[in-house]
This record gives C-alpha cells, sequence and structure tokens, in this order.
C-alpha cells in the first residue's frame, strides 16, 4: 500500500514533467483543468475578497486571469512541486506571491484569506481531511472556499479509484482517488466549513462553495 509521501513524490515527478508543458496545447490531460476556471470565477465575482489563494496553482494559469481581471487584489499561489511554482514565479504577476508547499500543511498563519480556491487538487490528496481543516484555519471568519474536481456516483468512484488509479500510479502519476460528494460535505462538516453549494456537475465534476463561520471560533 502507498504511503502519503509516496503519492506526494509521484505528483512531484509528475508535475515537474509537465511543468514546461503545462499551459500548452501538447499538455494532454492538463487542457481539462481549463474548463473549470469559468465556473471558479462565476464565483467569485459573487463575493468581496481582498486576499486570495490558488492552493494548487501549478503555473498560475487561474491566477493569470484573476490578476487581470483584479489588479488591486492581492493573491498567492502554493503548490507542492517546486518546478510548477518556477514557471509561475517566471509571470511576474502583480500584487503576487508564490510558495512552495503542502496543501496539506500550509505554510500561513491563522486567519490569512478571503478566499482560497482549489481547481483539480483534491484528486492528488492522499490525506483530504487535513486539506479542509487547513482551508477552515487559513481562512478570515466569513471567508470562502471554492473547490472544483472530478467526481462520480458511488460505484463509479469505486471503480475509479480500485482500477483506475493503481494503474495511473504504475504509470507515474500522483492520482490518489476521486471523491464522492458525501464525503466532500463530510470533510466540511468534520473541518467545520458551512457548505452553501455542493453540486456533481457534468463531466464528472464537483463543485464546492463552503464558508468560514462568521465568529473567532
Amino acid at each position: 500500500m502507498r504511503t502519503a509521501e509516496n503519492y506526494k513524490k509521484l505528483s512531484k515527478e509528475e508535475f515537474s514533467r509537465a511543468a514546461d508543458r503545462y499551459e500548452s496545447d501538447s499538455a494532454g490531460v492538463y487542457r481539462i483543468c481549463r474548463n473549470d476556471y469559468p465556473y471558479i470565477l462565476k464565483e467569485i465575482r459573487q463575493l468581496n475578497f481582498n486576499t486570495l489563494l490558488d492552493a494548487g496553482c501549478g503555473t498560475a494559469p487561474m491566477l493569470s486571469l484573476l490578476t487581470r481581471v483584479y489588479p488591486d487584489k492581492k493573491f498567492t499561489g502554493l503548490d507542492i512541486t517546486p518546478g510548477m511554482i518556477e514557471r509561475a514565479e517566471e509571470k511576474q504577476l502583480e500584487n503576487t506571491r508564490f510558495c512552495t508547499g503542502d496543501c496539506e500543511e500550509m505554510p500561513f498563519r491563522d486567519n490569512t484569506f478571503d478566499i482560497i480556491i482549489c481547481s483539480q487538487c483534491l484528486h492528488h490528496l492522499p490525506q483530504p481531511q487535513r486539506f479542509f481543516n487547513e482551508a477552515k484555519r487559513t481562512l478570515r471568519p466569513g471567508g470562502h472556499l471554492i473547490l472544483r474536481d472530478m467526481s462520480a456516483p458511488k460505484p463509479i468512484a469505486w471503480l475509479v479509484n480500485k482500477i483506475e488509479m493503481p494503474m495511473l500510479n504504475l504509470l507515474g502519476y500522483g492520482d490518489v482517488a476521486i471523491r464522492t460528494k458525501d464525503e466532500v460535505e463530510a470533510y466540511c462538516y468534520e473541518a467545520g466549513l458551512n457548505v452553501e453549494k455542493l453540486e456533481r456537475q457534468r463531466n464528472m465534476r464537483i463543485h464546492l462553495l463552503a464558508s468560514k463561520p462568521n465568529t473567532k471560533a
């Protein structure tokens, strides 16, 4: 059985190989990530914020978009793969800082961000509850988590996780498991996040909007 560190090592190796071509038309499967950006932007447009974290930012394609739409806001990108962060830093985005680090153990103080976005990262996390706990900790009271990822009904998720994911691991990919709607709801509940919207959408996507209670608790 693979450990959490085994999965993270695979992800670092996978995305180190992909870093130079991540945003190109030759990036293969990574192109599908672009389809999630409009849905995330739509949620952001309905929220007031000054600070935003992209958890699992990759080479910062989403932050590139957001810095154009919101040039006066402050952005942070976090990714576990140094090569992805290097490519992101080369963009020299205004009002943006980048950190190499783990989404399950974020290197930020409590109550730092108004919004955390996370796109196509959850299925790479071996200990997803830790991510939701960290999102709760680092969000400011009243702040929001916006998450999109691959998902499926339980029977299909079981097949993907038991058959497809292990095959991908053997091929050098760091995928861990796709999470069901019920699992994501449970992660939020355990972390103390309020679920405002949780939908299973077309193209095997799950869409989450959750918030940190507007108290100091």
